[in-house]
């Protein structure tokens, strides 16, 4: 467990400079949409108050500032994408932590909307994630996870993997000098994908009404989660 925190850490530390560019490039650009319709469906207003948790340089916190909620945290375990991330957040609503979902520092009942936008596989223990996000989560609100998948076209999952195993490492690696970080993006994805189920998990961890919904042929998912 403290390994694939270590791992997690020095990986996002180290390519935070180049996070941004990347994201979009290596997405065309749809990764813009993608937050857009996880947004949507999760309905955050003016009377929310959202954790964003992984938040990395902060676009989906960023993002969700659209909808006005009354405060919103953005929460990552590296210290250098935060600080991309405070570089790029103008507002007065919102603040940044550093920390680990695995020990959230908020008090029960504390939020109507919790977030984590491609950082669910980063968890080292998503029992624990999961417990914690539910307990700092009030009754009647949600768990947002927007996440990747496999999708289920055979043809279009071979295109999938066979881009994500092949040319997403080597445009990342060209772009970040980091090898590490783009060959660990496509082996979580598809370990993660295999090995967990975010549904019953979610289940198991106390949450009600699971909503999920592909996008763009299946390599992407939103799971909303009530409490």
């Amino acid at each position: 467990m403290t390994e694939k925190r270590q791992q997690v850490k020095r990986i996002f530390d180290s390519i935070s400079g180049s996070y941004d560019f990347l994201n979009h490039f290596l997405s065309a650009g749809i990764d813009y949409y993608w937050r857009y319709k996880a947004l949507k469906m999760t309905g955050i207003n003016k009377y929310s108050s959202v954790l964003d948790i992984a938040s990395g340089t902060g676009d989906f916190a960023i993002a969700a500032c659209k909808y006005k909620p009354e405060n919103i945290f953005g929460a990552d375990l590296s210290a250098n994408m935060l600080k991309v991330f405070n570089s790029k957040a103008k507002w007065s609503i919102g603040k940044t932590v550093q920390m680990a979902c695995e020990f959230l520092p908020f008090k029960n009942n504390s939020f109507t909307n919790v977030t984590v936008a491609f950082g669910v596989r980063n968890f080292y223990d998503l029992k624990t994630s999961f417990s914690n996000i539910y307990r700092i989560i009030l009754p009647g609100g949600k768990f947002t996870i927007l996440e990747f998948k496999l999708p289920e076209n055979v043809f279009i999952r071979w295109v999938y993997l066979f881009y994500f195993q092949n040319i997403l490492p080597l445009l990342g690696r060209m772009v970040s000098k980091n090898k590490e970080a783009y060959t660990y993006l496509p082996d979580s994805v598809k370990k993660f994908y295999e090995e967990i189920n975010l549904p019953e998990l979610l289940k198991t961890s106390g949450f009600k009404s699971i909503v999920c919904k592909s996008l763009t042929f299946g390599i992407v998912q939103v799971i909303i989660a009530s409490k």
